[in-house]
């Protein structure tokens, strides 16, 4: 098969680039390389059938003209996903988000291309009354740019499938964890410790309840799904079947770096405007397919620290 997809070069989308060329498939990949790194794809530049291209969904143009005539389906990864700063720049969601994946459909449309995969994310809840949360779950008002930029292209997938025949595959996913990881709660931790192992900054106040998910585990339940279900609009909530706070996530990276950092707290409830307090997602359904996580939230941290302490690269590239 032949695929085309957006994001490749970022922490998920050049692990899913590896799963294709693993399992045999062509694949084109596409990135402006923004927050992605060409590191993440050493692996794949080793395949014959991998194509890289640099380019940015915005750009209607050349986004059209990388996607290749047989194209069987299209990973659309590309996205900004910095939830916190969602605030500080208005426009950025909207655009890499929201009408980034207008155009990807826009490109399918023209091009005839009737398969998608989206990884949409748990914020599209909101402040769930549910807990845990359902995919049939009513959507709450938004509480993050983020979180409703996603709904908006969740919707616009939904609709362009109906309009053009595509089928589509959402994933809901809480936050991913492991190799290839760059932003996030278990990244900033660590590069605040490594700067000062004495001093902790946590925003919120540590009773922020979150869901994690390795990154691996998340790719198996990517591929059961595509190989299993079959209707024309499928979503699947990706998560484990437990949650974790902020304080039990710093005693498990102060532990395995061997430190016992002063902890300051600040901002209340919510570490920042549209930071959701408890996501906990319900996954049954996925479940139903055979799929179970194999790693804990703490290993799956601990193995996302121990990726960041042989990768310190990463902490000059993401200043």
């Amino acid at each position: 098969m032949n695929y085309f997809v957006t994001g490749c070069a970022g922490f998920i989308g050049s692990h899913l680039v590896d799963r294709l060329l693993f399992q045999g498939h062509y694949v084109v990949g596409f990135d402006n390389l923004t927050t992605g790194f060409l590191d993440f794809l050493q692996i794949a530049k080793q395949f014959s059938c991998f194509k890289f291209i640099k380019g940015d969904c915005l750009d209607k143009k050349t986004l059209l003209a990388s996607i290749p005539e047989n194209c069987d389906g299209i990973f659309h990864f590309a996205a900004n996903a910095d939830v916190k700063d969602g605030i500080k720049h208005t426009e950025r969601d909207l655009q890499q988000n929201t009408m980034a994946s207008f155009n990807v459909l826009e490109a399918m449309r023209i091009k005839r291309i009737k398969k998608i995969i989206f990884p949409s994310t748990g914020s599209v809840y909101g402040e769930a009354d549910i807990i845990p949360t359902p995919e049939d779950a009513p959507f709450p008002i938004q509480t993050s740019l983020y979180g409703a930029s996603k709904v908006a292209a969740e919707g616009l997938i939904q609709a362009y499938s109906e309009a053009f025949g595509i089928q589509a595959y959402i994933f809901r996913f809480v936050s991913i964890l492991g190799e290839r990881y760059t932003h996030g709660h278990v990244f900033d931790f660590y590069r605040k410790l490594k700067n000062n192992p004495k001093q902790l900054n946590v925003l919120g106040d540590g009773s922020q309840s979150k869901s994690y998910l390795y990154v691996q585990d998340c790719m198996d339940a990517i591929f059961l799904a595509l190989n299993s279900a079959n209707k024309k609009v499928n979503i699947f909530n990706l998560g484990t079947n437990d949650y974790c706070q902020v304080k039990d996530s710093v005693d498990w990276i102060s532990t395995e770096l061997g430190v016992t950092p002063e902890l300051n707290y600040s901002g209340g409830k919510r570490g920042w405007v549209g930071d959701n307090p408890f996501i906990f997602l319900d996954c049954k359904r996925i479940c139903r397919l055979g799929w179970q996580p194999k790693f804990t939230i703490q290993q799956s941290i601990i193995k996302t620290l121990n990726f960041l302490r042989e990768n310190t690269w990463l902490m000059e590239a993401k200043v």
